[in-house]
């Protein structure tokens, strides 16, 4: 008898018993989507099913049900595969149709190809990663809420001759041995959907890297940042594959696939092996990065995908019965959590309360709409001053990281800008897009430590690398290098620069750090502040962070006939005291103090509070100015 868990533990054999029951049906597909979507999207079922990021490969049962939280960091062009195939069994020559969908291999029998039942598909590949720069609390919350039973599967070994059912135009010819089944068409590199990528796990991104080196590295995972861990995987993806995008952060269902056959390279097979005429002329280099060996990428193919709005698994998702009453019970305490959070900020700030208003509202702040390529919302934040030890920098990131669910810091050493690849680049030899540290998910914070900027050249690679972190800040893009063009892809990423005076990229807002208190030994001081914070307490943090970032917001009539009046009377006297481009920051400042407070429309005394405290911060710069001589 079926196991109640037989969908998670043997899900292929589900599917061919609803292949049996209704291959005659042209609707059966349909009805294995409908069921694991039904099966999923039960109170708590996501939770049964295990997860590539938080348990070993080892430790998965192949061809079992798992789930893989990631960034889709490349796109293939699509594949065939046989959907259907008819089996012979070679003892009794009997023959049977078999579902050869959400599979890489066949089973022991032969197959015939010349039989008009055999059906011909198309699938989609996608190259996905671990969401960069995920933050450990968000991994070890997964693996305390998972409550899936896994058993060490060291000891598989395929006991099975199997092959992969790939197939061409020539179809006559039958192979004996298994043989790699990611075939199709490679030739449309310079969409978005197209290219594969990886780079070497362990090592610096670097411009100077060569092809080669990197095709030929067995840890060539391509992770858009250095020292990022986890599995790599290939998704087979059957259904509404227009659907996602590069870059997309999607949570993953689908079956395991590791069998050995599926790596290597063509030279590397026998001659009697079956080869796509498109696989011989593929280099092998493109060979080895799209067939990397199971072991180190495994192969998922895609029963169900959730795309991830956020990444806070505090916060319930949007499928959630619960999520309203949740968010409805929150915003009540609202307040309190905001004046405790700002009092945290405070002290971590060193008793600047001026600056921890605004490094929270840089911290709620979010990309909500685009007005042509101009991105509403953003809000980076240029907190001068910051040379304060050779260590507050990493002090302080290390303490966002902990309150935001994914994030990097960049030190800005000369080193770094002229060695790091920023932005994405087609690789036409290996057809594949290798990844650069701005290929980030979106709502990533990324921390720009522009105090370990030394004196020095910067050469042409330093010089992109400046400009694309001023196009990121400026107008949330980033123009990935195809060679003969660039293509342009929008982005949500939070971006805080942290410099000793103005920093030489731009920003929305600067503040100069002013502290009030001067601790004898800065890390104990800042880690005992962090320590006394309960993970309650910090989990509180992150939920208010998580809320007020996606509550909408609007400004009435009334407020903003009233916002007006007061821009033309604050430039009545001095037009040169109140521009444009200030009232635009007001009111940007005035969006985010409102969502800071649960408000999802203006008030008129939220107003007051913005114009209060950007006089307050433009008086400290003119101040600052006064002190240094020139401009901080």
């Amino acid at each position: 008898m079926p196991s109640a868990h037989d969908w998670i533990h043997n899900p292929l054999g589900v599917i061919e018993g609803m292949f049996v029951q209704n291959n005659s049906n042209p609707e059966w597909q349909k009805k294995v989507v409908d069921y694991f979507k039904d099966k999923l999207t039960a109170k708590q079922a996501q939770t049964w099913v295990p997860s590539l990021n938080d348990v070993p490969l080892h430790y998965l049962k192949p061809n079992s049900l798992v789930k893989f939280r990631c960034l889709i960091q490349d796109m293939f062009d699509p594949e065939f595969y046989m959907g259907v195939y008819e089996a012979v069994d070679p003892a009794t020559k009997s023959k049977s149709l078999k579902c050869g969908k959400y599979k890489d291999v066949t089973e022991c029998l032969q197959v015939e190809f010349n039989s008009r039942n055999s059906v011909t598909s198309e699938r989609q590949t996608f190259y996905c990663v671990p969401i960069p720069g995920e933050s450990s609390w968000v991994k070890e919350c997964h693996a305390r809420s998972s409550q899936a039973q896994v058993i060490p599967s060291t000891s598989y070994t395929p006991n099975r001759h199997k092959r992969s059912y790939d197939e061409d135009d020539d179809m006559d010819t039958q192979s004996q041995r298994p043989r790699d089944s990611n075939t199709g068409s490679q030739s449309s590199g310079d969409s978005q959907r197209n290219g594969d990528s990886k780079r070497q796990e362990t090592e610096a991104p670097s411009s100077n890297t060569t092809t080669t080196q990197s095709c030929t590295s067995p840890l060539d995972l391509n992770y858009p940042l250095p020292e990022e861990q986890g599995p790599a995987c290939l998704v087979k993806v059957y259904e509404d594959w227009d659907s996602f995008k590069l870059n997309d952060t999607i949570e993953v269902f689908g079956i395991l696939s590791v069998d050995p056959s599926l790596g290597g390279v063509a030279e590397e097979k026998e001659p009697t092996s079956l080869l796509d005429p498109m696989e011989s002329m593929e280099t092998v280099e493109e060979q080895r990065a799209h067939s990397p060996p199971p072991s180190l990428v495994p192969r998922l193919h895609m029963v169900y995908a959730l795309p991830l709005q956020h990444i806070n698994p505090l916060l319930p998702s949007a499928a959630s019965e619960d999520k309203t009453a949740f968010v409805t019970s929150f915003l009540s305490e609202l307040g309190s959590i905001r004046s405790e959070f700002l009092d945290y900020l405070t002290h971590i700030l060193l008793g600047d309360a001026l600056a921890a208003e605004y490094l929270l509202l840089h911290l709620v702040s979010n990309v909500y709409a685009r007005r042509d390529v101009l991105p509403l919302g953003k809000f980076t934040l240029n907190l001068s001053g910051c040379a304060l030890s050779a260590t507050y920098t990493e002090h302080l990131y290390r303490i966002i990281q902990h309150l935001v669910p994914s994030s990097y810091r960049l030190p800005m050493s000369l080193h770094n800008m002229n060695s790091m690849r920023m932005v994405p680049r087609k690789d036409y030899v290996a057809n594949r897009l290798v990844s650069g540290v701005l290929q980030l998910a979106s709502n990533t914070s990324l921390f720009l430590d522009e105090t370990q900027l030394e004196q020095g050249q910067l050469d042409a690679a330093g010089v992109r690398n400046i400009t694309a972190l001023g196009n990121l800040i400026s107008w949330q893009k980033v123009d990935y290098d195809f060679n003969y063009h660039q293509m342009e892809f929008p982005c949500n990423i939070n971006v805080l620069v942290a410099s000793e005076g103005r920093s030489l990229l731009p920003s929305d807002c600067q503040v100069h750090l002013k502290p009030q208190l001067a601790p004898p030994n800065l890390g104990e001081f800042l880690g005992a502040i962090q320590a006394a914070q309960a993970p309650s307490q910090m989990n509180r943090y992150r939920l208010y962070l998580s809320v007020t970032r996606r509550m909408d917001y609007s400004i009435s009539e009334e407020v903003t006939k009233a916002v007006e009046e007061d821009f033309v009377e604050m430039r009545k006297d001095d037009p040169q005291s109140m521009t444009a481009e200030d009232l635009h920051r007001m009111l940007v400042v005035s969006r985010l103090l409102s969502l800071s407070f649960g408000q999802t429309t203006l008030s008129t005394d939220v107003w007051m509070k913005t114009k209060h405290l950007e006089m307050l911060r433009m008086s400290r710069i003119q101040q600052q100015k006064s002190v240094n001589g020139h401009e901080p």
